[in-house]
């Protein structure tokens, strides 16, 4: 079962996810801070080259699962054209109302 993006709790999780599902860069550069970071199964990655690779010019997709604390954890079928389909882990922490890090990793 998946869960819309519009009924995910946290605003900006919610707006880091349907940029994500549309592809678009402006929305996703959008709902980060200003000096955001990421990790990626616990290896600390470059968030503008990460992404690039692993979401927009791949494809990226995801289906989220289950969300708790609050919306600030999400479990997801993440889909790209480079790795197919997977279960992963995403958390975020968010500042003032955008995604300062997040950290994803299988599930």
């Amino acid at each position: 079962m998946t869960i819309p993006v519009e009924q995910l709790s946290e605003p900006a999780v919610r707006a880091f996810v349907a940029a994500v599902n549309a592809n678009d860069r402006d929305a996703f550069q959008g709902a980060l801070a200003p000096a955001a970071t990421m990790s990626d199964d616990g290896t600390e990655r470059d968030l503008a080259e990460w992404t690039e690779r692993e979401i927009f010019s791949s494809g990226g997709h995801m289906d989220v699962e289950a969300q708790k604390a609050g919306g600030l954890s999400l479990v997801v079928r993440y889909r790209n054209e480079t790795w197919g389909e997977m279960r992963t882990a995403w958390d975020f922490i968010v500042d003032g109302g955008k995604i300062a890090r997040f950290e994803t990793g299988q599930a």
